[in-house]
């Protein structure tokens, strides 16, 4: 893979871009602070707004790194303020992969905003970095996750029992991808 960071995305309703110092107070009141957002995830809901601007600080610290993706998902209607992130959770080099991993404030869901954000981070990634595989996973107390990979074309590869520890405990976990061969 030929890593190029986080670079600046647009979809036909959104914007993906770097965060910045600046977007702490959205971050926080629009999703991470919220128990109910953070429920199926392995990240700790945020108690205060220190902690997000703790949490963007390092995020902005590795916009150097060529092999670092962390985008604010921004509709394009509306104050440029973001509404969820996404990015890549680990990268493996060895076999040209990446996983990723998304969230979105909960006045968002159901709107079609993680898929299109999503689909377009797909897309980067294949025809941009070079990467063969991609995967997410997915706590599977939380289905509608799941939606959202199979919408943009991923494949559920199989159920990983007691896998995954989040903030709703241990539990199972579905593993789903796309590869560059299936397009």
């Amino acid at each position: 893979m030929e890593h190029k960071g986080t670079k600046h995305l647009e979809t036909e309703h959104l914007i993906l871009r770097r965060f910045t110092l600046e977007d702490a107070e959205a971050m926080y009141e629009n999703w991470a602070h919220d128990d109910e957002v953070t429920k199926f995830l392995s990240w700790p809901t945020h108690p205060n707004i220190e902690v997000t601007r703790y949490v963007l600080g390092d995020w902005v610290s590795h916009y150097s790194d060529d092999d670092f993706y962390q985008w604010a998902i921004v509709p394009k209607v509306g104050d440029n303020k973001p509404v969820g992130s996404i990015g890549v959770v680990k990268v493996f080099d060895d076999i040209s992969a990446v996983q990723i991993g998304y969230c979105i404030g909960r006045k968002w869901w159901h709107h079609g905003i993680t898929s299109e954000a999503l689909k377009a981070i797909i897309g980067f990634f294949f025809d941009e970095v070079g990467a063969e595989r991609i995967e997410a996973i997915h706590d599977t107390r939380n289905p509608n996750s799941g939606g959202v990979m199979e919408k943009c074309g991923m494949k559920h590869e199989g159920t990983l029992r007691r896998a995954f520890k989040g903030n709703s405990g241990i539990g199972d976990v579905k593993i789903y991808s796309i590869l560059k061969s299936d397009l």
